[in-house]
């Protein structure tokens, strides 16, 4: 993270145009309900977007990322509760377009998977990409390095807040 202040992600935001179709991976959710140090620019970044996405996917490795927390002692089971039902709340709300994980996902990331080769290309990656590539995604924003490098091998476009 470059240390970017609020202006700087609306200046991204503006020169992003209107509606170009972003996918946030778990990487990037999770900075949503967990603070870190991206937190700030990232929810900047996103703030009144209407062109946002999100696939089931990432509802779950969000949500197993705070079962975790929780298990390590990091977070209080009630906090996790409260986590995982911001998370529900804001998938259910419209402020992001659901990708369901279907078997049309599936198979466009076992291609993937098969054509990609100067990017060890991990399964769960495969599926975040082939969502992205499925719904019509022309960016993606991540926080994972392998992540990132299959996204632009793949031909989408990565957004670095």
């Amino acid at each position: 993270m470059s240390g970017r202040s609020v202006a700087e992600g609306s200046m991204v935001r503006d020169a992003l145009g209107a509606d170009p179709g972003i996918y946030l991976d778990s990487s990037a959710l999770a900075k949503l309900y967990v603070p870190e140090p991206e937190s700030d620019t990232l929810e900047a970044f996103l703030q009144g977007r209407r062109d946002l996405m999100i696939s089931e996917l990432v509802i779950t490795e969000v949500l197993s990322a705070v079962a975790r927390r929780r298990r390590e002692g990091m977070i209080t089971a009630h906090q996790a509760l409260e986590i995982r039902d911001a998370v529900f709340a804001d998938a259910d709300s419209g402020s992001f377009h659901r990708l369901d994980m279907s078997p049309v996902v599936h198979r466009e990331a076992e291609r993937l998977l098969f054509h990609i080769e100067s990017v060890t290309l991990r399964t769960l990656d495969a599926l975040h990409v082939a969502a992205a590539l499925l719904g019509s995604a022309t960016h993606v924003v991540t926080y994972d390095a392998r992540m990132r490098a299959a996204a632009l091998h793949a031909g989408l476009k990565t957004l670095d807040l």
